[in-house]
């Protein structure tokens, strides 16, 4: 467990309130906006109370204040944590191998990476433009409306699932999975020229393989221990054998 000192939980409480003020700011107005602009254009919204729209606005105010001063929260914690710097050996493995990539590959690895938060704001976004180019039609209920706007929001998710498909079964074909062959710089190469292929751990979760790395350090030091008694133990050999003549 972590001791802070006052100096460091002070600065933490002022970046939590810097945040909550910025979100809380962002959030009213972004609600009190969302709730100007539906008063305008839908009669349904206008029948509404208003300590209802109140609340409304007030919830959306509320939920950005807490979201961005959890963001800053961690921030701060992040920053205050030597470990969160650390990188270890399968890290820096892939950060050299996408150093290497062009921008198309870097877009095509970036979306297999985060190709199911696609699928999701995908079908987010399809609905809010579905509703807004179905709302335009006068002669539908709003029923009607919601049902074709998830009709439209459903096609282009089917498309999007369609590309993660895709990402899946290149992937399974590549190989790529727990373990990936990529592309790195030859560490023994002094002019770092020389490319080498190298299998590295696909992490679940971050710091999945630190252990290794702890591992792979003590057996360096150990090494490194038993090489420097080598060497003063042929000091000491060379020093006696040198004493002996003369005796």
């Amino acid at each position: 467990m972590k001791v802070i000192s006052k100096e460091e939980e002070a600065a933490h409480y002022n970046e939590v309130l810097k945040g909550g003020f910025i979100g809380g700011s962002v959030g009213l107005g972004a609600g009190l906006a969302g709730v100007m602009l539906a008063s305008r254009r839908y009669t349904a919204f206008r029948q509404l109370t208003l300590p209802f729209r109140t609340f409304l606005v007030s919830s959306v105010g509320t939920f950005g204040a807490i979201t961005t001063a959890e963001r800053y929260s961690l921030a701060f914690q992040k920053a205050k944590d030597p470990m969160n710097f650390y990188k270890d050996e399968t890290q820096r493995a892939l950060e050299q191998a996408r150093q290497g990539q062009n921008s198309q590959s870097q877009m095509m690895e970036w979306g297999r990476e985060n190709r199911y938060t696609i699928v999701f704001t995908s079908w987010i976004a399809a609905m809010a433009i579905a509703l807004g180019i179905v709302g335009r039609n006068k002669y539908l209920t709003t029923s009607q409306k919601l049902v074709q706007a998830r009709v439209y929001a459903q096609g282009l998710t089917l498309a999007v699932l369609i590309a993660t498909a895709a990402f899946e079964t290149s992937d399974a074909k590549a190989g790529k999975g727990r373990w990936e062959t990529v592309m790195v710089v030859d560490p023994n190469d002094p002019k770092h020229e020389h490319l080498i292929e190298k299998k590295v751990h696909k992490e679940e979760y971050e710091g999945q393989d630190l252990w290794k790395d702890m591992v792979a350090a003590e057996e360096r030091r150990l090494q490194a221990k038993k090489q420097d008694s080598k060497v003063k133990q042929a000091k000491e050999q060379k020093a006696e054998e040198a004493k002996a003549p003369a005796n």
